[in-house]
C-alpha cells in the first residue's frame, strides 16, 4: 500500500504545494509546528532517507535550500530549521521550520490549527518565492 505521501505525489490526496521538479515535491504540513512548515519529499518512495542515493539525497538537499530561502522570505523567523525524524511515515522527508529558538522544534508541542484559506494563501507566497 503507497503512503499518504506517495498518494500525494500520485494527486489521490491534494497538498498545499510550494515547489516541484522531476524529482522532489514541497508542500506544507497539514499539521504544522510553525505557520509555513513544509515538508520536502523524493517523489520515489524511499522509507529511509539515509538509503536514497548520493546524488539523489544530495539533490533533495539543494531542492529544500531553495524551498528553504523562500519560506525565509514569506514568514517572519530568526532561521529555517530543518529535521529528518524518519518514523511518522514511511516515506523519506525532510521539516522545513520557521523558528526563533530551538524550542520551536519540539514536536511534543501542540500543533497550529490553521484554516484552509491561509494555506492556501501561504502556499501561493512561497511558491512564487522559489
Amino acid at each position: 500500500m503507497a503512503t499518504i505521501f506517495a498518494r500525494i505525489v500520485n494527486g489521490e490526496i491534494p497538498c498545499y504545494k510550494v515547489a516541484e521538479d522531476e524529482k522532489f515535491l514541497a508542500f506544507l504540513d497539514i499539521n504544522p509546528l510553525a505557520k509555513g512548515h513544509t515538508l520536502v519529499i523524493p517523489k520515489v518512495e524511499t522509507d529511509y532517507i539515509f538509503d536514497m542515493t548520493d546524488s539523489d539525497l544530495s539533490a533533495m538537499m539543494i531542492f529544500a535550500k531553495k524551498v528553504a530561502k523562500a519560506i525565509k522570505e514569506v514568514v517572519p523567523c530568526t532561521k529555517i530549521g530543518v529535521t529528518v525524524i524518519g518514523l511518522e511515515v514511511p516515506h523519506a522527508h525532510i521539516h522545513l521550520i520557521p523558528i526563533n529558538s530551538i524550542y520551536d522544534m519540539d514536536f511534543s508541542r501542540p500543533k497550529l490549527q490553521l484554516d484552509s484559506s491561509v494555506f492556501e494563501s501561504l502556499s501561493q507566497e512561497i511558491a512564487s518565492m522559489v
